[in-house]
């Protein structure tokens, strides 16, 4: 069932169509703020102040001014709008000075997603941080889908294996561990990987798409996604619905049952 879209700016509530915020804005104008997205279950968010602290986290690291206490009290009013909806919450702070709380409808998930590689170099100065410069990662999806795949995986130019533009990866080596990209490769700090690495034994390091190639299973992880099954990269197959996979969701949904609380 469809969600009534929303939107909070500053404080004020109206249907999304309906929302505004004055301009000028660098948020706008340079893709200058930064941004979280929060899965909502019956109205309740997942790991909410992890998503807020690393909100905080991320626009310190450009010197963004964040009234946390005004954000958490417009959520509490838009939730409380909003009800018991399975959706998506999105938190925009723009240079500007601009609060904006979104009430979006969940993106369809296919059963399994393929992959292509696209050559990615991290900006030192945003790694780690959830900017709204996030023109390169919807170009790596496009010249992924160019490719016949759903969504890009980066890689950077030596080949270190990095994430998807949206999500975070996992993977079963050829021995039967699992694998991520340690966060030193590059990589946004995802909450859900976070989530998944606490609960089950994961090695972190910086790897090449080789050993990501010769593994046999794959997985994205994401707030939206939860744990999603990777059936190519590259058009090399994977196993879909493995038993790491199914370990991994499984894990997951112990922690979801943990995390979710009102605000």
């Amino acid at each position: 069932m469809a969600t009534q879209e929303l939107a909070s700016v500053d404080g004020v509530i109206s249907p999304t169509t309906e929302a505004t915020i004055p301009l000028p804005d660098d948020g706008l104008y340079r893709g200058d703020g930064v941004f979280e997205v929060i899965r909502l279950y019956e109205g309740y968010p997942f790991a909410l102040h992890q998503h807020l602290d690393r909100l905080e986290r991320s626009a310190a690291a450009i010197e963004l001014p964040v009234d946390r206490e005004a954000v958490e009290r417009e959520l509490d009013a838009l939730l409380n709008e909003i009800g018991r909806a399975d959706a998506q919450l999105r938190i925009v702070i723009t240079r500007g000075g601009r609060r904006i709380l979104l009430i979006e409808n969940l993106p369809a998930m296919a059963a399994s997603v393929r992959l292509a590689t696209v050559t990615y170099q991290p900006t030192v100065i945003l790694t780690g941080v959830k900017s709204l410069s996030y023109a390169a990662n919807m170009q790596a999806t496009r010249l992924a889908q160019g490719k016949g795949a759903d969504e890009a995986l980066l890689v950077r130019p030596d080949g270190t294996v990095l994430e998807p533009p949206t999500s975070t990866i996992f993977w079963v080596s050829p021995e039967g561990g699992l694998r991520t990209p340690s966060l030193s490769a590059g990589i946004l700090e995802s909450i859900t990987r976070g989530h998944i690495v606490q609960a089950l034994h994961v090695e972190e390091g910086e790897f090449d798409v080789s050993d990501l190639l010769a593994g046999h299973e794959a997985f994205l992880a994401s707030t939206v996604r939860e744990v999603q099954p990777v059936a190519s990269i590259d058009g090399r197959q994977f196993e879909v619905q493995g038993p790491r996979t199914l370990e991994a969701a499984d894990a997951f949904q112990r922690s979801l049952k943990e995390t979710i609380a009102p605000i």
